[in-house]
């Protein structure tokens, strides 16, 4: 069952979670969260984060400006144990579904690490299939777990850069201000130029 989250927006995700997971014999613990199960373009990108120390002003990627997002990616990779990354490509996301695909990325993130880990924080209600690895699922965990806010960061920064290079290829959705999330803009121009090949068919609003 899902544990849900005591956020409080006045502080930092902390190592609660993972202190609590060291003290039951969980040595090494991975923080899981993806980026872009919303928008109408693009994949679902997911990170696991193993820290080695925490690292000051981590937070829910969605709490951090732009430029705070990218002097941490850069911390994170250089200071963690380990960072790996998946991602599930809009095909897969249109054959499979959204949400299976954002486990897909997932498990594709934690496969990715250069330690297997003994535990796995992810942020929501699920956790992620066909791991034999123990797995705890935090709804909201990216607000109060630190190295699930350090995945928040890496997968978000990681899916930007992705669809900034759509942008380059796409120029008529300003991928590069909206990321693919349905804003009036990216919406009155899926009307005018229709969709283009990044564009998720499955969703409504791309094919309307």
């Amino acid at each position: 069952m899902a544990i849900k989250s005591k956020k409080n927006n006045l502080r930092l995700p902390d190592n609660e979670y993972e202190m609590d997971a060291n003290l039951n014999g969980y040595h090494v613990v991975a923080g899981v969260d993806e980026a872009g199960r919303g928008p109408l373009a693009g994949p679902v990108v997911a990170a696991a984060v193993i820290l080695k120390d925490n690292i000051y002003g981590v937070n829910d990627s969605k709490r951090l400006s732009k430029t705070k997002r990218l002097k941490l990616f850069t911390r994170i990779h250089r200071e963690a144990l380990s960072v790996g990354v998946g991602v599930a490509s809009v095909r897969e996301i249109e054959t499979i579904n959204i949400l299976k695909a954002s486990l897909l990325a997932m498990q594709r993130a934690v496969k990715g690490l250069d330690y297997i880990p003994d535990m796995i924080l992810v942020d929501g209600k699920f956790i992620i299939p066909d791991l034999s690895i123990h797995q705890q699922s935090i709804v909201g965990g990216d607000g109060i777990s630190i190295s699930v806010a350090a995945a928040s960061i890496i997968a978000k920064v990681f899916r930007d850069r992705i669809m900034e290079g759509y942008n380059a290829l796409y120029p008529f959705y300003n991928f590069k201000k909206n990321m693919g999330y349905p804003t009036k803009e990216h919406r009155m121009a899926l009307k005018k130029y229709g969709k283009s090949p990044v564009h998720r068919n499955t969703f409504r609003g791309v094919n309307s």
